[in-house]
């Protein structure tokens, strides 16, 4: 299967070793150059510059790894092509075009994968699991933080070019740690409102680098997510109060945990041995993969991103308006 990559920026390098790494060998690169990254580890990839030309070489799959308001540039095209998509989230910095990316997929008849790679956390599904069985009983609150000093991300570049640090380019806080809000849909359904506040005082930068957002879920769990761009040391962890204990998981170790109020102890489940970050985004690609050959439903849809794009502009519509979004 012949695979294009669209974006050489870090996610698109990671993408890049993961395809290498599961096996596959007939990869085409669609570059604008610009990266940051030397050019050295991919000198044996043909590149191209438009997705006209890359297209040409009629992959069946394409990873959208640019730029977040690029997205839909590349999208769209591959789609009406009949290629499969592994898009990353945000699949676009706004709801304009979504529709047209819709009728293309079911015109050109690929997949779609939307890139949330936490689905794929065992620590997180272990948590799912937990609330079907309802181990902490009815939910009824929920805290999400996630605090991570965006200077230190890359240092190998200036984190102001970067596009989660700039609007031109969908970046921005909101959009850029979006993955609490998919994983909280995913396990509490859809949101009926939402109210946030947000900040740039932080690292002044033209995006939001600070997010306080409040969630009020159909199923009524209400949920409090945090998003930062400054803390140190880096926090991401999900907290989940229920009426027959609590459930805890922590992104730096993995663990998942369920207090049990009759034994005052805390269950812990483990992830497997050789877990690591970046066996989320192999398992990931590996189901891509399965998807793009018909073997798998897509685990993360087209649909769930669009909610979540819908949920991410609603946040910054309540954060510049100052007001009650209800869906």
């Amino acid at each position: 299967m012949k695979i294009l990559i669209a974006g050489y920026g870090s996610i698109g390098r990671r993408h890049l070793n993961n395809l290498r790494a599961l096996g596959e060998t007939d990869l085409l690169l669609l570059r604008s150059h610009r990266s940051t990254l030397p050019d050295n580890e991919i000198s044996d990839i043909p590149v191209e510059t438009t997705i006209q030309a890359a297209l040409a070489h009629q992959p069946q799959a394409v990873v959208v790894a640019n730029p977040t308001a690029m997205h839909l540039d590349v999208a769209i095209p591959a789609a009406l092509a009949g290629c499969s998509i592994l898009m990353e989230k945000p699949i676009s910095h706004s709801l304009a075009r979504l529709d047209e990316l819709q009728t293309a997929l079911a015109k050109g008849g690929g997949g779609f994968l939307t890139a949330f790679q936490y689905r794929f956390h065992p620590g997180l599904r272990q948590i799912l699991q937990w609330i079907q069985e309802q181990k902490a009983g009815t939910i009824v609150s929920v805290q999400s933080h996630w605090g991570e000093y965006l200077p230190g991300w890359h240092p190998w570049e200036d984190y102001r070019a970067s596009y989660s640090a700039r609007a031109d380019l969908g970046g921005g806080v909101v959009n850029t740690l979006c993955h609490p809000f998919d994983y909280l849909r995913w396990m509490f359904g859809d949101a009926e409102s939402v109210y946030a506040k947000t900040s740039n005082h932080g690292l002044n930068l033209p995006v939001e680098d600070n997010a306080e957002v409040l969630l009020q879920y159909l199923s009524g769990v209400s949920a409090c997510v945090h998003l930062d761009y400054l803390q140190r040391p880096a926090q991401h962890d999900l907290r989940i109060i229920g009426t027959a204990g609590t459930l805890y998981w922590s992104n730096a170790d993995g663990i998942a945990r369920y207090y049990q109020p009759e034994t005052q102890n805390w269950e812990e489940a483990l992830p497997p041995a050789g877990f690591e970050r970046n066996t989320l985004f192999t398992d990931e690609m590996a189901h891509f993969l399965r998807v793009a050959r018909k073997e798998e439903a897509p685990q993360c849809t087209l649909e769930d991103g669009s909610a979540i794009l819908q949920l991410t502009q609603a946040v910054h519509r309540s954060a510049r308006e100052g007001c009650l979004v209800k869906f």
